[in-house]
């Protein structure tokens, strides 16, 4: 790859993402698909441009993801995290307004993992006194 590439990485629940930046026209390919392939939904494509268009770049990058794990949601998340840091690493004065919106903090909230002798992570099994 050459010199002008920016990548980042953005991680939410099981779900994370390798984002590369280079100039370009504002295309977004994740997995070798489209944006508006790979997220039907327009909440989902709303929540990875969030951070271009708080800076008002969406057209100055060309994004290249790779995507992988957890759902739709939590993807598209980690995708808006990269795209995030990877902002930053161009401009680094940018950093406050994406801060003050969210975008450059880690959703570090998982799944609790499934206790032993109980149904689920905290729910028990029932009580019988007799």
């Amino acid at each position: 790859m050459s010199a002008d590439v920016t990548n980042a990485l953005g991680r939410r629940k099981a779900a994370v993402a390798r984002v590369y930046l280079t100039a370009g026209t504002g295309v977004i390919t994740i997995n070798k698909r489209e944006l508006n392939n790979y997220f039907p939904d327009a909440n989902l494509q709303y929540i990875v441009k969030q951070p271009l268009n708080t800076l008002g770049v969406a057209e100055s990058y060309d994004i290249k993801a790779n995507l992988n794990g957890g759902g739709i949601k939590g993807q598209a998340e980690a995708l808006r995290l990269a795209i995030a840091r990877a902002l930053v690493k161009i401009n680094a004065e940018d950093k406050p307004a994406l801060r003050a919106e969210g975008f450059m903090t880690r959703d570090s909230r998982v799944v609790e993992r499934k206790k032993p002798g109980q149904p689920k992570a905290r729910k028990r099994f029932q009580f019988s006194k007799r």
